[in-house]
């Protein structure tokens, strides 16, 4: 009865694979399978894009202190001329040299228009584009955004060209399959392949900084190229690495397309961006301001500031809210608000959910647009150390004036002991302290009234200015 038993196991177990294999076969599966496997090969992918990647080298020129010779004082090259320098050392007059560079873009409409790193082509006098077919091109710049490190060129083709299709970035997944195209180190278009390794990375190239990662090999000369998911659309141009070798070490960093989307089309229309304001300071919220502000999550942006006769300010914005969602999209952290409050057009009424004191609040506002200005700050003198690590003093007409502080009570920070409290909390002289506590201060009485009044506390929540902005700084005290 047991070999009986077995056998039909047996035949059962050789049906099952026969069933399986047949439904392999007939492709019932492949779909699924495609999905989840590593791709056969990107030689496809690779031939009909191709074409829409090109080459970018750049000329121009810059000023050098040079020398052609220890004998080329003025007085030499008067009399001989620059010609004969040049001639019997090389190189261009004293003073001008011509610079090279090579880079990456690719084609986005028929007509002649290419998307770029700015980084590829600032200030060049002479721009080339080369296809993979070898055909050259001059280019001009349609226009630059530095901030975003994206430029737009164009080529005068008296025929129409390949384009790419631009895909959604926000759609990308951490793991998916990425395939970058460029001209790295100079060689022609080069086809690399990879996975998204992260996404939203912030690595400091500017405010907006919400990178794609990738560990497909990007080198010098891919910047500006495209970056691909596997169907064929363009999700990422290819903007940065980490090379502490000089090459790739499969860290590589693209701008997400979706991003580009909004800075080309002002570029192709306007020759500039024009970017959304709502005139707030925001802030990271960290452990110790969210125990503060006892909030639930750490996520969102917290307003450290809200500008006078701004939009959020005449929306009843304040601060200490913390802004949770803007126009719909969620702010899962303060790096985020910058973006997407700059991709919001002028004029545009948009909700914001903040939560305040613990409440979930709606207001709306009408997004202003963004317009640049810079502040400077003047040196103090130090004085004697006191608590927590800090040197304090009143804020004297002489002081607000070499701190340019403008119609403000407080007090300044004149001294910050390294290692202390303060310090450890990101306090430095020059600062002014609005409040703490939620107390305000207006002069030193008033400082020294609540440092008395808070000595039991073990952490102490201040508003500070620096640089004529406000933020919020918990100091943590030592244990006693």
């Amino acid at each position: 009865m047991k070999e009986r038993c077995l056998r039909l196991n047996v035949r059962a177990f050789i049906f099952m694979v026969m069933a399986l294999t047949l439904l392999l076969g007939s492709g019932a599966f492949k779909v699924s399978f495609a999905k989840n496997s590593v791709p056969d090969s990107f030689a496809e992918l690779a031939a009909r894009e191709g074409t829409a990647a090109v080459n970018i080298s750049t000329t121009k020129t810059v000023k050098t202190s040079r020398s052609f010779s220890p004998f080329q004082g003025k007085d030499m090259r008067d009399f001989f001329g620059d010609e004969f320098f040049k001639h019997f050392f090389g190189g261009e007059p004293e003073g001008t040299m011509k610079q090279r560079s090579l880079g990456s873009g690719f084609v986005v409409s028929d007509d002649g228009y290419i998307l770029t790193n700015n980084h590829v082509v600032a200030d060049a006098d002479e721009i080339q584009v080369t296809f993979s077919e070898n055909e050259k091109y001059e280019a001009k710049i349609i226009g630059r955004d530095e901030k975003t490190d994206i430029a737009l060129i164009k080529i005068d083709i008296d025929k129409k060209i390949t384009a790419v299709k631009l895909g959604d970035s926000d759609k990308l997944r951490i793991g998916d399959w990425v395939v970058a195209i460029g001209n790295p180190f100079g060689l022609g278009n080069t086809v690399t392949a990879g996975i998204v390794s992260a996404k939203g990375r912030i690595i400091g190239a500017g405010p907006y900084d919400n990178f794609i990662q990738t560990d497909a090999s990007i080198n010098p000369g891919n910047s500006g190229g495209p970056l691909f998911n596997l169907e064929g659309e363009v999700v990422g141009i290819n903007t940065a690495i980490v090379a502490p070798t000089g090459g790739n070490v499969g860290i590589g960093f693209a701008i997400p397309i979706n991003m580009a989307k909004s800075v080309m089309s002002q570029l192709k229309e306007k020759g500039k961006v024009v970017r959304g304001w709502i005139g707030v300071t925001i802030q990271t919220i960290t452990s110790a301001l969210k125990e503060k502000f006892e909030l639930e999550e750490l996520e969102g942006a917290l307003v450290a500031e809200v500008t006078e006769n701004s939009p959020a300010e005449k929306a009843g914005l304040q601060r200490g809210d913390v802004i949770v969602s803007f126009d719909g999209k969620k702010v899962k952290n303060m790096q985020l608000l910058p973006s997407i409050v700059a991709e919001t057009p002028v004029g545009k009424e948009v909700e914001v959910l903040v939560v305040r004191k613990g409440e979930k609040k709606k207001l709306t506002l009408e997004v202003g647009e963004l317009k640049e200005k810079t502040t400077t700050a003047g040196k103090i003198a130090p004085e004697k150390e006191e608590k927590l690590g800090l040197t304090v003093q009143e804020l004297t007409p002489e002081l607000a004036e070499s701190l340019s502080i403008e119609d403000e009570e407080g007090v300044v920070i004149s001294g910050v002991t390294r290692g202390s409290p303060a310090y450890e909390a990101g306090l430095r002289r020059g600062d002014l302290i609005l409040e703490i506590e939620n107390e305000p201060v207006k002069d030193m009485g008033d400082y020294r009234e609540i440092i008395k009044k808070t000595s039991s506390k073990k952490q102490l929540l201040m508003v500070i200015m620096r640089e004529g902005h406000t933020s919020y700084v918990v100091l943590t005290k030592e244990n006693e």
